[in-house]
């Protein structure tokens, strides 16, 4: 489980604990943290909808044959459950992608 992108606004004082929760993330989908990517970004404001969200959780994830729909809704949960656990209210939205379509080129060791 990748590319976890965390949005909450600007004016928001709730902490968010990029470790606490990556580690929890790793608990959940059976992921080590080097393959799992916690990004916070402070927007100024969004569309509210129909949520009060202290934060929007933007998860994408390559699609392995066991990650049913069942066991995906499911982990969404848990990690709203994660987030919860910090007093935090999360709008989660998971997307996964095949694996040969992915491409990445991390930078060289210096």
């Amino acid at each position: 489980m990748p590319l976890v992108k965390i949005f909450a606004r600007t004016t928001m004082a709730k902490p968010i604990p990029l470790a606490a929760i990556q580690s929890k993330l790793c608990d959940i989908w059976g992921t080590k943290p080097n393959t799992t990517k916690l990004m916070l970004s402070r927007v100024e404001d969004w569309t509210d909808e129909s949520f009060q969200e202290d934060c929007y959780v933007d998860i994408r994830a390559y699609g392995k044959p066991e990650r049913t729909r069942e066991m995906v809704l499911d982990g969404m949960q848990k990690v709203q459950g994660a987030f919860k656990e910090h007093d935090l209210i999360a709008n989660v939205r998971l997307e996964t992608y095949e694996g040969d379509r992915y491409f990445h080129v991390p930078p060289t060791s210096k």
